[in-house]
């Protein structure tokens, strides 16, 4: 059985939960606010014998903490599929859920949504607990790269089309060897999303946009400009890189191993009270923000986040990271034990030398990606450690990282869309 204890150490963000009967997945659920959700199942134990069978055949609940419910929606849909929980496919008044249909081996794949898997020759993701769920993923994919929804057996062009949602239309073009081909790439793209390469998606969108600007074709970068702004929209705004969680996370734990981490690297850190995370966000050198994410004894501390508008816009992001830690230690708030900064070599080397101007001698990492990686400050030096995965103190700080790139990011949207509606 779930204890009481278990439920108040959930967190109230968006993301997966899941419960498990020792290592047998039985149940994996998408919330806006995981604890509140894990709360109700409990309470309609009481009156629902699905929800009485889930909670009494599980001792552990497992989640992940998403940036937002687009992420959350795939995330679960991708568990599902690949688990198969006992308890996500019976017991569903009749009803068989929703899958998102793309029939990959036609030469203009449309998209729907359907009932259950019903050939070999489509690829399906789901399944969604919902019309609702499986309708709003498809909306926003559509915001991002458009498709087509209408029967092959229509030869004209649909409404979507029309608004630039169905671009270019499959409809009639058959022979045409262009159209066929950006399509086909189109639907590849959209695959990728739904498998949950969000960040791919990303970087070929910036790719695109370096390379038509480059090429002075402004008007076309200006469109892909606005569909990166919607795709992190809908990935901050909510809520690369998610950080999971489990019922056997200890904070106590992850400090310790953190501290080891440092000390076999050559940085003395008695202790880890509070961690500073920072981070910088701007898109066309417009609304540059940063972040100030904290830590305190192994926990994320929402109430002891930061943010700066900078005035620095304009200049590289080393000026910008310079700038919000100036302004940061201008202020009497409390010392960190550890600073810790997005960014490698470079990004550590530039705040070094900002911490011996100002006199202040705190320990300082970076945190570089692809693969993710510790850069460590020692005697004027840096050095790249390669922690296991797993390792909590590792795990630790890339989920500072994570949400000082997220808050960051949303307080750059938000000043962006407040310019455009002043």
């Amino acid at each position: 059985m779930i204890s009481k204890t278990q439920v108040e150490a959930l967190p109230t963000t968006v993301g997966i939960y899941i419960f498990r009967n020792n290592e047998e997945i039985v149940y994996i659920g998408k919330s806006i606010n995981i604890r509140e959700r894990v709360k109700s199942h409990i309470e309609r134990a009481e009156i629902d014998g699905k929800e009485l069978a889930i909670i009494q055949n599980s001792n552990a609940i497992d989640f992940i903490v998403s940036q937002s419910e687009f992420q959350a929606l795939i995330l679960e849909s991708k568990l599902i599929q690949e688990h198969k929980p006992k308890y996500n496919v019976i017991w569903r008044d009749d009803k068989s859920y929703l899958y998102i249909k793309i029939p990959v081996k036609d030469v203009l794949p449309r998209i729907s949504l359907v009932r259950k898997e019903n050939d070999g020759k489509s690829l399906y993701f789901g399944p969604f607990a919902s019309t609702r769920n499986a309708r709003f993923l498809l909306k926003s994919i559509r915001s991002l790269v458009p498709f087509c929804t209408q029967k092959p057996s229509i030869k004209k062009p649909c409404f979507y089309s029309k608004i630039g949602l169905c671009s270019p239309c499959p409809a009639g073009n058959e022979n045409n060897s262009e159209i066929k081909k950006q399509y086909r790439l189109q639907i590849k793209k959209i695959v990728s999303i739904l498998n949950g390469k969000i960040d791919v998606f990303e970087r070929s969108l910036q790719k695109e946009i370096a390379a038509l600007t480059e090429d002075q074709r402004y008007e076309e970068a200006l469109i892909l400009r606005n569909k990166l702004f919607n795709l992190n929209e809908l990935i901050h705004l909510r809520s690369f890189e998610r950080f999971e969680y489990s019922s056997h996370y200890d904070p106590e734990t992850a400090t310790k191993d953190l501290i080891s981490l440092l000390n076999n690297g050559g940085i003395t850190v008695p202790e880890l009270k509070r961690i500073e995370c920072y981070d910088v966000s701007n898109l066309s050198q417009k609304e540059a923000t940063a972040s100030l994410v904290v830590a305190t004894n192994g926990l994320i501390d929402k109430q002891e986040y930061r943010r700066f508008k900078l005035k620095s816009a304009g200049v590289s992001d080393f000026q910008m990271l310079k700038e919000a830690l100036t302004r940061r230690f201008n202020n009497k708030w409390e010392f960190p034990s550890l600073i810790v900064v997005d960014g490698g070599a470079p990004q550590v080397l530039i705040i070094s030398r900002l911490l011996a101007q100002i006199n202040i001698d705190i320990p300082l990492i970076g945190i570089a990606k692809h693969p993710d990686r510790l850069v460590l400050f020692h005697k004027g030096t840096t050095k790249t450690v390669r922690p296991l995965r797993n390792r909590p103190g590792f795990m630790l700080v890339q989920q500072l990282r994570d949400e000082s790139h997220r808050f960051a990011k949303k307080y750059h949207l938000f000043l962006r869309n407040r310019r455009i509606l002043v």
